[in-house]
C-alpha cells in the first residue's frame, strides 16, 4: 500500500530505513483518509502499528506544506504517560531521521526552563503529556497558533487519569481548522464520545479487530495459588526456569511491585521495579537498562501497561489479577507484538477467582490451566459456582418471624403504676381562679 501513496522522498527513505514495506491493517485503513485531511476516530489493539498510522500522515502534511521554520509547532501528539511520550518520540525521530523536521518531548518531571529553551528552537512536532504542556501554553512558551494536526493517543487512558479539562484547554490554544486524530483502545468509552463530539468534525471511524478480544498471538495461562507466600514461590520458580529474553511482572499496587523486585533480586535475578512514585530520570534509567538487556525482569504497576514497546518481551506475569478486562489486554499486550508469539501467565488466589472469571467472560477466552512441579495449589476453585462460573456464596439465614410479638420499650415499662405528672399548661388552668373546688381526702 505504501508504494501507492504520494509521499515525500525524505519520508519514504525514513520508512525504508525502518523496513516499512508492508502496511498493517490499521495503517492501511487510517493513513489514506488522514492524508486527505479527514478527522479520525481509531480503535485498534496494542501492537497493531497505531503510532505509525498517525506519524506518517502528519509528517507528510508538514513536509508537503511550504511553512516557515519559525512557524512554531505544526503537529502535537498528546499522550497520558511519560513512558509513552518517550516511546512515540523515539519512533518519530527514527522515521524522520533523513528529513529536516525536529521532534521534542514535553513531559512532567523534567526541568521547565530546559523545556522552554527547547521550545524556542521551534520543533515542528511535539509529543507531550497534557499537564506540563498546558503550563507552557499558559506561560506562553509553547506556540500552537499554526498547528496543523492534533493527535490524542490513548485518549481513554488520558480521560481516566483526569486530563479531560487540560486537553480541552490545550485545544483552545490551537486553530479551529486543525485536523484531529483520536486513538483509543475502545470507542465506547463515555468520555471519548463526549470529547470527540467537541473536538472532531465529521470524523471517519477506523476499527481494527474486536476491542473485547484477547491477542491471538499470546498464550494465556492461569496458575492457582493458596496464599501470598505461595504466589511468591510460584513467581520465583516461573522466572528461575527461564525460557524468556525479557519479562514484565505486573502488580496492582506500587509497594507490591517494589517488594517483588527485592524478592527477585535476592534470588540473583536481574530485576528492577517501575512505578509512578519514581522520578522521571529513575524511570528513564529503568527503561534504558531494560532496552539494553542489563535487566531482564521489570516488576511494574499498571503505569507500564500502556505505551511500553520493548522488543523481546516474551513473558508477562500477572502477580495480581487486574481489575478489568481492559487492563488485562493492555498488560498482556506488551508481549506477542509485531507477529511474534508471547506468553501471559496469571497467578490467582481464592479472592481473585471472580475477577479471573469476569476477564474470561469479557474477552471470551478460557485460560489454560497450569501447575508448577512441587507447587500445586490445594485450592482448586470454589466448591459451588454460579452459572456464570463465579463463586456461589453461602445462603443467608432467614430472620425469624416476629409475627404476634409486640415491641416492648423500657420507657413504656418504667412508669407503670405511677401517677402521671401534670404539665405546666394543666397546672396553669387549675390555678386560674375559676376551677371548681377540690374535695379534701378524708384522713384516717
Amino acid at each position: 500500500m505504501f508504494e501507492e501513496l504520494q509521499l515525500d522522498r525524505q519520508l519514504r527513505l525514513g520508512m525504508d530505513a525502518l523496513g516499512l514495506t508492508r502496511a498493517t491493517e490499521v495503517q492501511r485503513l487510517a493513513v489514506p483518509p488522514a492524508l486527505h485531511g479527514k478527522d479520525l476516530l481509531v480503535s485498534a489493539e496494542t501492537g497493531s502499528g497505531k503510532t505509525l498510522a498517525y506519524l506518517i500522515p502528519l509528517s507528510q502534511k508538514i513536509l508537503a506544506a511550504e511553512t516557515s521554520r519559525q512557524a512554531g509547532t505544526l503537529a502535537l501528539i498528546l499522550v497520558p504517560t511519560r513512558e509513552l511520550a518517550r516511546q512515540v518520540l523515539k519512533q518519530c525521530r527514527e522515521l524522520l531521521a533523513l528529513s529536516p523536521l525536529k521532534a521534542q518531548a514535553i513531559t512532567g518531571g523534567a526541568d521547565f526552563k530546559y523545556q522552554k529553551a527547547q521550545l524556542r528552537k521551534d520543533p515542528q512536532i511535539i509529543v507531550a503529556t497534557p499537564g506540563r504542556l498546558l503550563e507552557h501554553c499558559q506561560k506562553r512558551s509553547a506556540e500552537l497558533g499554526n498547528l496543523q494536526t492534533l493527535v490524542l493517543d490513548e485518549a481513554d487512558r488520558m480521560l481516566d487519569m483526569g486530563f479531560r479539562d487540560d486537553v480541552l484547554k490545550i485545544a483552545g490554544y490551537c486553530p479551529a481548522e486543525k485536523q484531529v486524530l483520536l486513538l483509543s483502545a475502545t470507542l465506547s468509552h463515555r468520555g471519548v464520545g463526549a470529547i470527540s463530539t467537541t473536538l472532531l468534525r465529521s470524523p471517519q471511524f477506523v476499527t481494527v479487530g474486536q476491542v473485547r478480544q484477547a491477542h491471538s498471538s499470546i498464550t494465556h495461562q492461569l496458575i492457582l495459588a493458596d496464599s501470598q507466600e505461595h504466589k511468591d514461590g510460584l513467581l520465583v520458580a516461573l522466572l528461575e526456569a527461564g525460557g524468556f529474553d525479557r519479562a514484565l511482572v505486573f502488580a496492582n499496587k506500587r509497594n507490591t511491585a517494589t517488594r517483588l523486585a527485592h524478592l527477585l533480586k535476592c534470588r540473583k535475578l536481574r530485576c528492577t521495579a517501575l512505578h509512578g512514585e519514581m522520578s522521571t530520570e529513575e524511570r528513564k534509567q529503568v527503561m534504558h537498562r531494560f532496552h539494553e538487556g542489563k535487566v531482564t525482569i521489570v516488576c511494574a504497576s499498571d503505569l507500564a501497561a500502556r505505551g511500553i514497546d520493548v522488543s523481546g518481551i516474551d513473558l508477562v506475569v500477572n502477580y495480581d489479577i487486574p481489575y478489568s478486562g481492559e487492563n488485562y489486554l493492555h498488560r498482556t499486550g506488551r508481549t506477542g507484538r509485531a507477529g511474534q508469539r508471547g506468553l501471559a501467565v496469571s497467578l490467582a488466589g481464592a479472592t481473585e477467582w471472580n475477577l479471573m472469571i469476569s476477564i474470561e467472560r469479557y474477552l471470551a477466552l478460557r485460560f489454560e490451566r497450569r501447575t508448577l512441579p512441587g507447587l500445586k495449589a490445594k485450592y482448586n476453585g470454589p466448591k459451588k459456582v454460579k452459572s456464570s462460573g463465579k463463586a456461589a456464596g453461602s445462603k443467608k439465614k432467614t430472620p425469624k418471624s416476629n409475627a404476634g410479638k409486640q415491641k416492648t420499650r423500657s420507657r413504656n415499662q418504667k412508669n407503670i403504676g405511677k401517677r402521671r405528672a401534670k404539665t405546666a399548661a394543666e397546672s396553669a388552668v387549675k390555678n386560674d381562679g375559676f376551677a371548681p373546688l377540690m374535695k379534701k381526702k378524708p384522713r384516717g
